[in-house]
């Protein structure tokens, strides 16, 4: 599906876009609001400065997009696969991420307030000056992120985060891509 008929789509009352394919569509700066994109193929997608609030993005494939600058606040973004994902500056304030794939992701002063990052994979991951006051980082793996000059005042963080002595045996996604599924 191309932007344009996304976006007309839209226009006229459509908000359910499960499993659509949007590799490496140019969605930056719409307002795709409440939009469903359940196991959608959005890796690559151009969604910088996009209204993004109150989405369900579950099971999605977010992959090396560019989500900068963009309002997630509120949204679905359990299971994600967001790996190599541009969320510099974006808005995440109580979304839920759990069980999301942030490898290598840049949330470069993003608003994670009171996110849900719970078994969240973020080894990699860019969080330098971002906003994680209390957020949930309950058995999610921040080994080697960048977490300088981050709050994390009242996030919920126990000593095994930090050690990175938690075992991440039985985490399995499956993740949509522009090819299939695998």
């Amino acid at each position: 599906m191309d932007a344009n008929k996304l976006l007309n789509l839209y226009a006229a009352g459509e908000r359910d876009f499960v499993g659509a394919n949007l590799h490496q569509v140019n969605l930056g700066g719409a307002d795709l609001r409440g939009a469903n994109f359940v196991e959608a193929d959005l890796s690559g997608t151009d969604l910088s400065h996009a209204n993004l609030s109150g989405c369900n993005f579950s099971r999605a494939n977010l992959t090396d997009a560019d989500i900068s600058g963009s309002n997630l606040s509120g949204a679905n973004l359990s299971e994600v696969n967001l790996i190599g994902a541009d969320l510099i500056r974006s808005n995440l304030e109580g979304t839920n991420l759990s069980r999301a794939d942030l490898r290598g992701a840049n949330l470069l002063l993003a608003n994670l307030l009171g996110a849900n990052l719970s078994e969240a994979e973020m080894s990699g991951a860019d969080f330098s000056g971002a906003n994680l006051r209390k957020a949930n980082l309950i058995a999610s793996n921040i080994n080697e992120a960048e977490i300088r000059g981050a709050d994390f005042t009242k996030a919920i963080v126990t000593e095994y985060e930090m050690t990175g002595k938690v075992l991440h045996i039985g985490l399995s996604h499956k993740w949509v891509t522009w090819a299939g599924c695998y």
